[in-house]
């Protein structure tokens, strides 16, 4: 595959570089066959390059202390410690695993010494990436944000449904440390929203409860608790903080801290109550037929044309938009309660929900001040105190006044204020955790202040007695709360068929179980999936652990499913479905199901099961992500088209995730060497310049920016002057030959290395 590369790209490119030579008489033979030498690497072994990589594990030997017999030559004092950010305390005291407030675990390292794990903080030391375990997320963020992200700590306060899916996406992604906090006991009500607990767990803490399952997600993770009062002195030595369940009048204190600290705390409150969140211009034509993807604000940089005179365009020309750095000044939570500004929306068919939303929170915070309680499911009296409540603070709003207060939405708020529902809390948790990583690594925009969300479309539409809305003393109380006893039986006699088990899956099986579906007499759900679990699945598909690497991945989810809820009724299976197992998945499996759910990860296999649901009239929920995208689409028979009766267009651009780990067509090879080549010999070399010019005033402005790309910048130019400086031509040969050998022999046999015994290539 390499010589084919090579000889295919020499005979492309060597004709190439000699016109260009002939014609600009500016380069040499020697300069010529070191560029198609290097470039032509890129057809042999570009898919080796580019896919993640596993450098092999550095091992430290450290000696045990502390121990009975103190004996320094014992060999179990000896460990094995990979070299990631962590240290070994030793101690003789015993250490009761209920009483432990930090859990860490290096993998590799034994407990038989008697130590207690603890991450070193603030070791200057970098954690090297296990590039086995985070390959996507390395992919989408890049390298230096995964390191901002390692070092990062995070406060997480209130272990309710909401809590724990924010710790969960946060474990995963990595962060340095997950601190729980609540002071709280586990009821039964709790287990609607939490997939943490068990029956076991009623009456323990919450955030004690919850450390060894989420523990067991990334052992590189130090989670910790904290049982007491939480206050502003405990908020300082974090990164991000995060409130699930406190009140408005302290969380307005909180963030009063986390704005004045220095440096300042990124902060975020977030809560889930039933379903409710010039002269001369220059002309520039674009392709005909081509739709144009820039939007009105985005800032392009035009190549291979002439644009100094900004005259009229006539043809030629690339165009490549610029991520500009963007300050962004958030307003304390105290002035945005007084003054939120313009919402984010979800809905754009709900313009006027956000204000009413931003509305009834408070008055549910007060509601809850006054009362010291959550308003009844199906109570009139509190609903419409709660009316009487938002009422008054919407006369003494002045010009942020909401011309209709909507009472019978508020008493729908109302009906629901005290449930915290799986789905929502999962939503959620995803877009919390999201918003941490942003703020812990600086990568993407984040959201500005306030977002609403509302599910108003999922409530019965019927006028329910309010004996449907009593609880039951079960594990879906709160469900029963807000859609009523009726509809949670539907949802335990469903018959689900789920196809697949990955990232998606593992979401929807966690979601499925905790609401009750499938779990009745009648119900039953069906998962399939053909693939085993590798050691990259770890970092998102979170039912899996390390030890069931290897093992079929719809029989472990399943497994893992049973735990979160004993009463649900999975049958696991390992085919395929498409035409070729029609006799597994006859007529009579079709017709007996209830609803389909995807999480498949290709178009065909979609177009399959959207063509079976189509014909046995089936609904089917069809879903899919793309490194920091995703969509869903819902599939009704006789109300909404069906998954294969429209295309998206296809994407102008490869995601550069795809990009640099998961390549499968010449396109995303030719993206990637583009990419590659304009950082070597363009952007790089432009940056050193400029810096060379004017070395003040250059790094004044990059420290002015103060945002991820700057100091990555600043960090190319720093090694290209100093590490990689060329001052001869044979220096230039050398570091040209260094750059061969690392990119198309050294992670060659990298990759090997890494898919050694695995796979056959």
């Amino acid at each position: 595959m390499l010589k084919l590369g090579l000889g295919l790209g020499f005979m492309i490119l060597l004709p190439i570089f000699v016109a260009i030579a002939i014609v600009n008489k500016s380069l040499s033979l020697i300069s010529i066959l070191m560029i198609c030498m290097g470039i032509c690497g890129l057809f042999g072994s570009l898919l080796y390059f580019i896919l993640p990589k596993r450098r092999p594990v550095e091992v430290v030997l450290v000696e045990g202390e502390g121990r009975e017999n103190n004996s320094a030559k014992d060999s179990s004092s000896v460990i094995k410690k990979h070299r990631i950010d962590c240290y070994l305390e030793s101690t003789s005291a015993n250490i009761k695993k209920n009483n432990s407030s930090v859990i860490g675990e290096c993998s590799g390292i034994s407990r038989e010494s008697g130590g207690v794990l603890n991450m070193a903080l603030g070791d200057s030391n970098p954690a090297e990436i296990d590039e086995d375990l985070h390959s996507r997320q390395l992919a989408v963020y890049g390298r230096e944000t995964m390191r901002r992200l390692f070092a990062s700590n995070v406060l997480v306060s209130g272990m309710q449904g909401l809590g724990v899916e924010i710790a969960k996406n946060l474990v995963l992604a990595g962060v340095k440390s997950v601190t729980l906090h609540d002071e709280g006991v586990v009821e039964l009500w709790d287990l609607s929203s939490n997939f943490i607990f068990s029956e076991n767990d009623v009456g323990k803490n919450k955030a004690l409860a919850s450390v060894q399952k989420l523990q067991e997600l990334n052992n590189a993770v130090v989670i910790s608790t904290l049982t007491t009062e939480l206050t502003k002195e405990h908020l300082s030595k974090f990164q991000a903080v995060v409130l699930t369940d406190v009140t408005l009048e302290k969380a307005i204190e909180f963030n009063d801290y986390c704005h004045d600290h220095k440096p300042p705390i990124s902060f975020i409150k977030a809560e889930v109550r039933g379903l409710f969140r010039n002269d001369n211009p220059a002309l520039v034509s674009c392709v005909d037929d081509e739709r144009l993807e820039f939007q009105d604000g985005d800032l392009v940089v035009f190549s291979e044309e002439d644009t100094s005179n900004f005259g009229i365009h006539e043809k030629g020309g690339i165009a490549t938009q610029v991520k500009e750095p963007k300050l962004l000044n958030f307003k304390t939570l105290r002035e945005a309660i007084k003054d939120p500004g313009d919402f984010l929306l979800s809905d754009f068919s709900k313009f006027d929900r956000p204000p009413l939303l931003h509305l009834a929170f408070q008055a549910l915070d007060k509601f809850v001040s006054e009362m010291c309680r959550f308003p009844v499911a199906g109570s009139e009296e509190d609903a419409q105190k709660l009316v009487s409540i938002a009422s008054l603070i919407n006369e003494n709003s002045g010009d942020g006044r909401v011309e209709d207060i909507n009472p019978k939405l508020l008493r729908h708020f109302a009906f629901g204020a005290r449930a915290v529902l799986n789905p929502m809390a999962s939503m959620f948790g995803g877009i919390v955790g999201q918003e941490v990583v942003k703020a812990c690594s600086g990568k993407f925009h984040p959201l500005f202040q306030f977002f609403y969300f509302d599910s108003l479309e999922s409530l019965p539409t019927a006028n329910l007695d309010p004996s449907e809305f009593l609880p039951l003393n079960s594990r879906y109380d709160a469900q029963i709360s807000v859609f009523g006893s009726k509809l949670q039986k539907k949802l335990e006699d469903a018959n689900l068929f789920v196809v697949g088990s990955g990232a998606l899956g593992c979401e929807f099986l966690k979601n499925l179980a905790m609401m009750g579906v499938s779990c009745g007499e009648q119900g039953k759900l069906t998962i399939t999936d053909d693939d085993v679990i590798e050691k990259s699945n770890l970092s998102r598909q979170f039912l899996f652990r390390d030890w069931n690497i290897g093992q079929a991945k719809s029989t472990v989810a399943a497994s893992a499913a049973a735990l979160i809820n004993p009463r649900l009724k999975i049958e696991a299976l390992q085919n395929r479905v498409n035409p070729e197992t029609e006799n597994v998945f006859d007529d009579t499996f079709w017709e007996n199901l209830t609803v389909v759910v995807n999480a498949l990860d290709n178009v065909n296999a979609r177009l399959y099961v959207d063509q079976r649901c189509l014909y046995f009239q089936k609904p089917l929920l069809e879903s899919g992500t793309l490194g920091a995208k995703c969509n869903t689409q819902m599939v009704i028979p006789h109300l909404t088209e069906n998954y294969g009766a429209s295309r998206d267009p296809p994407e102008k651009q490869a995601p550069m995730c795809t990009v640099h780990s998961f390549p499968h067509n010449i396109n995303h090879c030719l993206t990637w060497a583009l990419s590659e080549f304009e950082g070597l010999v363009e952007k790089t070399p432009a940056e050193v310049n400029a810096y060379l010019s004017n070395p003040v005033d250059y790094t004044n402005a990059m420290m002015k920016a103060g945002d991820a790309q700057s100091r990555e910048t600043l960090e190319s130019v720093l090694e290209c002057l100093e590490k990689e400086k060329c001052e001869t031509f044979q220096d230039c040969i050398m570091w040209a030959r260094l750059k061969f050998e690392d990119d198309f022999a050294n992670r060659v046999m990298q990759l090997i290395y890494s898919l050694s015994g695995r796979r056959v290539n």
